[in-house]
């Protein structure tokens, strides 16, 4: 292949990186799961979730993508021949995550739309499950094709094939310079017009107000170490591909240090302006917070926060704008930065040019994103979604902290990302990797297989379980098996470790 690609500016990587973190979790899941464990009092865990966790395993991402150059099954591949399946295993994980997330940033798109005229009316639920959605009677009840669902799906295809083809300098970097300031000053608006509504203080208590008794619940601790593994987009192949892209002399501990505050700021910012809206309404709706609040995820987003809206009077529409394209704007920048981790792979395995890659892969990823636009859509996801976030992210996670810290020689990497950062990856880092990262992972694993094992997920049958989650699991794995077997197109760029490509 030719010489690597390579960011324009750091400024450039870090807004990727970011963009990539900052997914729609942030705005949805974050707020929302501080606020049930614990509030203020959930910060402890999360903050050190954050440094035992999230910046380790994002400086030996980071590291690991810059001195070996190259995606992340190139990466295992040149660190183990016998690795590499858990490359393409993070590789496929992505795949999946692809074909469902774009639906959302659909949804996003559309109710950008909807917000000029309020659409959803004062049955928001209503409107979502079965206007918009017209949500059939089970998983296997498909209905057709939902064209209003299938369009701005396709619109979100677009974006991220024109950012993808236009190659990391000139279209990821340039899409993330584009979106990320966006995003972050719509996001300031929203938590500023939040705050400052009359009963907004309600719910601002009951995001931060600290609950300390939770403080000894070990599944506060677990909630906050999975919050960070997810959000930060570690442990699924994509920061390894993004950091192969620096140039020779990168600060990588401290990019791993700036990309990580960035994300958990952007986080509690997102906490701000949800909230405080949602105090509003309760203030509005003469009842308590947490009755109005809902459940986070897809019902606080479509169902919860268009209610909120509709309570602000002549400027709702404008702010309904704000928050549903805040919400496609870091869909978008997550969706691309997922899509770039498999791309890279299938180029560095094939030896192909980028675009024929970025065609073949997104047209292979549309067709199956079909299933996504029908009465089904909705039980498909969430059923994948489960079973990608609990086995797929957490046991592939797992394996790699344990391959990394116990049969791989830790110091290596250290000796190659010290000399080049400000700060340094001392003896902390080493032990969060070897012990303090894989024990928590264990037990997040363990207790993730035996609930879905003694309870199934969601009260759906069987056999949808396995048709769409046991299943994707099996793909998972025996996928990344198969193609950590194949040999690659080019051999030579197994024995290339150079980090100095363009200077």
């Amino acid at each position: 292949m030719a010489n690597r690609e390579q960011w324009g500016s750091r400024v450039g990587f870090i807004l990727a990186a970011v963009g990539s973190a900052i997914g729609l979790g942030n705005i949805w899941r974050f707020p929302y799961m501080a606020a049930q464990n614990g509030g203020g009092a959930f910060f402890i865990p999360y903050l050190f979730a954050l440094f035992t966790a999230g910046i380790p395993i994002m400086i030996l991402e980071f590291g690991l993508g810059h001195k070996y150059r190259g995606s992340a099954p190139l990466t295992f591949a040149k660190l183990n021949r016998k690795w590499e399946w858990l490359g393409w295993w993070q590789v496929i994980v992505c795949f999946f995550i692809t074909v469902y997330y774009v639906a959302v940033i659909g949804w996003s798109l559309s109710y950008t739309v909807f917000s000029l005229s309020l659409s959803w009316g004062e049955a928001s639920a209503d409107f979502f499950f079965n206007k918009y959605l017209n949500i059939t009677d089970g998983p296997f009840n498909f209905g057709g094709l939902q064209w209003h669902i299938l369009i701005p799906i396709l619109i979100a295809y677009l974006i991220n094939f024109a950012a993808l083809y236009g190659g990391v300098k000139n279209g990821i970097e340039k899409a993330g310079k584009i979106m990320m300031p966006i995003l972050f000053f719509m996001t300031v608006i929203i938590a500023i017009r939040g705050v400052t509504l009359p009963g907004a203080a309600a719910g601002l208590n009951y995001l931060f107000k600290p609950d300390l008794s939770k403080i000894l619940d070990y599944r506060v601790w677990t909630a906050a170490y999975g919050q960070i593994f997810f959000t930060l987009s570690v442990g699924f192949a994509i920061m390894i591909a993004y950091s192969s892209y620096l140039p020779k002399k990168s600060d990588i501990v401290n990019n791993a240090f700036m990309t990580s505050f960035l994300n958990c700021g952007f986080s509690l910012l997102a906490g701000f302006a949800v909230f405080g809206i949602i105090g509003h309404m309760a203030k509005v709706q003469g009842a308590p917070v947490a009755e109005v609040a809902g459940n986070g995820g897809v019902g606080l987003a479509f169902v919860t926060f268009p209610n909120a809206i509709n309570t602000l009077g002549s400027v709702a529409p404008i702010f309904g704008v704000l928050f549903f394209l805040s919400l496609t704007f870091a869909g978008l920048t997550s969706f691309i930065s997922i899509n770039e981790a498999a791309i890279s792979s299938i180029m560095d395995k094939l030896n192909m040019e980028r675009k024929k890659v970025v065609i073949a892969y997104n047209v292979v990823a549309f067709i199956v994103s079909l299933l996504f636009a029908t009465g089904a859509g909705l039980y498909v996801l969430d059923i994948l979604d489960h079973f990608i976030n609990s086995f797929g992210i957490v046991f592939g996670g797992l394996i790699e902290v344990i391959l990394l810290g116990w049969f791989f020689n830790l110091k290596s990497i250290q000796d190659h990302v010290n000399p080049i950062s400000e700060l340094r990856a001392g003896g902390w880092w080493i032990v969060t990797i070897k012990i303090i990262t894989p024990i928590v992972l264990t037990y997040m694993a363990v207790m993730n297989l035996y609930g879905d094992l003694t309870k199934p997920y969601g009260d759906y049958p069987l056999n949808a379980l396995f048709a769409f989650g046991w299943l994707a699991i099996i793909i998972v794995i025996a996928g990344g098996f198969y193609l950590g077997s194949r040999k690659w197109k080019n051999e030579l760029v197994l024995n290339n470790n150079e980090t100095s490509m363009e200077g």
